[in-house]
């Protein structure tokens, strides 16, 4: 199981208990945070403040995804805020490289996300220059939605582009992940698994996330 990673999405925590319910996912590879501005995507969230606060409290991966227009001029601050990955969306940069460059300068690993519309080529010069491409398997916004069956043959091109490369290069999702398809997941070609109410509405939520790992090593 050591290709397979968990990723926990505060998003479907409960906020009043914020800190309750990161603790309680501390044997997570990540912790996801997904930061939105109500521009790239119809909803807001949460940002910098959030990621400061709850910085102080666990020693937690924090793999920020940036759902933000204009991520060139926030990168430096959710670097200082905490963050140790900073994924933002090929859509929303004009010099995703330019962008890439910066956040490996600031001492942080660099994503790219891809929104389910996007052509999946979209991503494919950054195979080898980011840490983690982000599939998003549901359409950026809003939490609970199923995953979208059109993902796995993207993701399967991602993993033939990547594997062509003999890239490190690691293929995340987000959206719809669960115990029922995370191995159908893992065979198209991802490693690591986003998961906001599969994990977080789980009556253990320490239990959910090593479920889902035992079901994404099933052979």
């Amino acid at each position: 199981m050591n290709d397979i990673g968990i990723a926990p999405s505060i998003l479907a925590a409960d906020f009043g208990y914020l800190m309750r319910d990161i603790k309680a996912v501390e044997n997570a590879d990540y912790l996801h945070i997904d930061v939105m501005d109500g521009h790239y995507v119809n909803n807001i969230s949460f940002g910098i403040p959030v990621i400061q606060s709850i910085r102080k409290y666990t020693d937690m991966e924090f793999f920020t995804h940036l759902m933000i227009t204009d991520p060139e001029r926030y990168v430096k601050a959710f670097a200082d805020a905490g963050s140790d990955n900073i994924t933002f969306h090929v859509e929303c940069s004009s010099d995703p490289d330019a962008l890439i460059n910066e956040i490996w300068s600031l001492g942080k690993s660099a994503g790219i996300a891809v929104h389910p519309d996007t052509p999946i080529e979209k991503v494919f010069p950054y195979i080898g220059k980011v840490d983690i491409i982000l599939v998003m398997t549901v359409y950026p916004g809003f939490g609970g939605q199923g995953y979208l069956d059109v993902s796995d043959d993207r993701l399967r091109q991602l993993r033939k582009a990547i594997d062509d490369r003999q890239a490190d290069t690691v293929i995340a999702v987000d959206g719809g992940v669960a115990e029922d398809n995370i191995r159908h997941i893992y065979e198209c070609g991802a490693r690591l698994f986003v998961a906001g109410s599969s994990v977080f509405h789980a009556e253990d939520p320490a239990e959910a996330v090593e479920e889902l790992k035992r079901c994404a090593a099933l052979s």
